[in-house]
């Protein structure tokens, strides 16, 4: 027989490690006949269709979430249409809490796995290859963890206790499936929070992976210098034990390549762990930060109970050390929360200075005590995947509408990381980021740019004429700010529009990287390459205000300097952080 196992993502860098799992799990037994298929929300559905119709399966299951769902819906009904006798069955948390009602509006659907799938899928196997298993002949009465059709009723079956976590075999074996893709890694199941929002406030169990297993995986990926490594794990930092050892470990072990990330509660690290991170490689880690609001009266009401001040002293700790990715997230359509109050507290995370600071809107899943409340908090919400709020008794439709203005316009320019300087000289003309943002979005609005979205570069013009509307900067601070910015991140082959005209430079440039004795001691590294190789790797700028200063918060003054300064950008040298070109103020001029 061939199962068929089904993973419908949201990009094609992403993989499913659900579809692995229970391939892994199922044993070398059934190894030759299990295969997994692949695909995007992206592709095409009858693309996808023909794929599996292709495959010939005997049996189909699809990994189901709220990215993919609607997508699965549709695919399951057209495949039942030409392949009517093949049973089809669906797993994944966007079917697991309303599974018999999903049943009854999907007649196509032969059952649905709910909860962990692994020991699950293999009963399954099992009944299907005959009824045999190592307890004797089954049927599916018999298999723990499922809804389906029996006849003409649905049948839900015992629970499934949860799974002990040392017994799920290592996923990638086989590297190739997962070249150029995120490798997902789980070093525990379930979270001690109870966060109202969030499906794993139902899940009261918190189970670790043996840490000898945990470090001979990890090893792995290192030895093979994958990229990127994402743990899974919904609190990380839970254990104080479990991530100390795993810092430690992926510190000691470091192979200069390989990046981390874990999800955290960053008020529960303690001074050791702080400690640690401050030590690793710039690169190493990144670490996820969910804030979702700093209204004390939300935070209580969705069972958080962070305290902001500590969270503010762990996090700016955490970012002076210049060498751990941060990325902080928050959610609109919270619980109190309403458009004044999540501008202040956009403002209490942005201060924080994040690499990335995502702004979130409020899902309602299935089967969360969000859902359950959320009449009584008038929170109205789409009625198909992802559930996005649209409305709360606290935040209207039109201000969750320029609340995603302002998300775009965040994504753009904050998070691109490409204008930073400019951004923080241009936030002192407004009374906070929110503002600022906020504004900007107004005037992106306003001019259209959200329909026909301005390129890359051509932003930075946009900003420029932003600014000089509503900035309290001369014309030229702006422009010397948008030049280093736009400089740091790339060497530019056409010098923009708004920068400054250097011919006059053009014979001083010629000198100064003529001067070999000097350019050893500015560019150690260089030795080999010749003066015009050198002018070509890396870039020459004049600048009458001190622009690479300008990230250094309030105390920075828009004043011209008494005299001109060269800056030299190095891109052989750039921040494993932020990417940025190493800077060097070579001269006065």
């Amino acid at each position: 027989m061939k199962f068929l196992l089904v993973g419908i993502n949201a990009k094609y860098i992403h993989s499913n490690p659900a579809v692995y799992s229970l391939k892994a799990y199922a044993g070398e037994g059934y190894e030759k006949e299990i295969e997994i298929a692949e695909y995007t929300i992206n592709n095409r559905l009858e693309e996808v269709l023909s794929g599996i119709y292709e495959r010939c399966p005997d049996v189909a299951a699809f990994s189901c979430y709220i990215w993919n769902w609607n997508f699965v819906r549709e695919l399951t009904e057209e495949l039942h249409k030409i392949k009517p006798q093949l049973p089809i069955w669906l797993g994944g948390p966007e079917v697991s809490f309303d599974a018999e009602e999903i049943l009854r509006a999907c007649p196509w659907i032969t059952g649905i796995m709910i909860g962990e799938g692994e020991e699950t899928f293999r009963e399954l196997l099992d009944y299907y290859k005959g009824g045999d298993s190592k307890e004797g002949s089954i049927g599916l009465e018999d298999i723990q963890g499922i809804v389906c059709r029996i006849g003409n009723r649905i049948l839900r079956t015992e629970e499934r206790a949860p799974m002990d976590m040392n017994r799920l075999p290592f996923l990638y074996r086989d590297r190739e499936n997962f070249e150029n893709r995120i490798i997902y890694y789980e070093s525990s199941r379930g979270c001690p929070f109870r966060c109202s929002y969030c499906l794993s406030a139902i899940d009261k169990s918190v189970r670790f992976r043996d840490m000898d297993t945990v470090k001979r995986e990890l090893q792995f990926f290192l030895d093979e210098a994958v990229a990127q490594v994402k743990f899974v794990d919904r609190t990380f930092n839970c254990s104080h034990s479990h991530a100390m050892e795993i810092w430690e470990y992926i510190h000691r072990h470091d192979n200069g390549i390989t990046n981390f990330h874990f999800e955290i509660a960053a008020e529960k690290l303690d001074e050791e762990e702080i400690n640690l991170l401050g030590k690793m490689r710039p690169g190493l880690v990144q670490l996820e930060i969910g804030v979702q609001s700093a209204n004390p009266e939300t935070l209580s009401e969705i069972n958080r109970q962070a305290d902001m001040g500590r969270l503010e002293k762990i996090v700016n700790s955490i970012r002076k050390g210049g060498n751990v990715h941060l990325h902080l997230d928050l959610i609109a359509g919270l619980p109190f929360e309403g458009y004044e109050s999540f501008g202040k507290s956009f403002d209490v995370v942005y201060s924080m200075k994040p690499e990335q600071l995502q702004l979130g809107f409020l899902k309602v899943l299935k089967g969360s005590p969000m859902h359950e409340r959320a009449q009584g908090y008038g929170i109205k919400y789409t009625s198909r995947p992802p559930y996005e709020v649209l409305c709360t008794s606290w935040l209207s439709f039109e201000e969750i509408c320029r609340l995603k203005r302002i998300e775009e316009v965040v994504e753009l320019y904050y998070n691109s990381s490409q204008f930073t300087h400019t951004l923080s000289v241009l936030e002192k003309s407004f009374d906070g980021a929110f503002a600022m943002f906020e504004k900007l979005a107004e005037y992106y609005k306003e001019k259209g740019y959200f329909t026909n979205n301005p390129s890359r570069v051509y932003r930075y013009e946009v900003l420029l004429e932003f600014a000089l509307i509503y900035g309290n900067g001369e014309e030229g601070l702006y422009k010397e700010l948008l030049t280093y910015d736009i400089y740091l991140r790339e060497n530019m082959k056409s010098r923009p529009g708004f920068a400054r005209n250097l011919e006059g430079y053009k014979e001083h440039f010629r000198e100064f990287y003529n001067d070999a004795f000097r350019l050893r001691e500015i560019l150690p590294g260089y030795e080999e390459f010749q003066p015009r190789q050198i002018a070509r790797m890396t870039h020459v700028e004049m600048f009458s205000y001190p622009v690479w200063e300008s990230g250094g918060g309030a105390e920075w003054k828009m004043e011209k300097l008494p005299k001109q300064r060269m800056v030299l950008f190095d891109y052989r040298k750039r921040s494993p952080l932020t990417n940025e070109a190493e800077v060097r103020v070579v001269e006065e001029a």
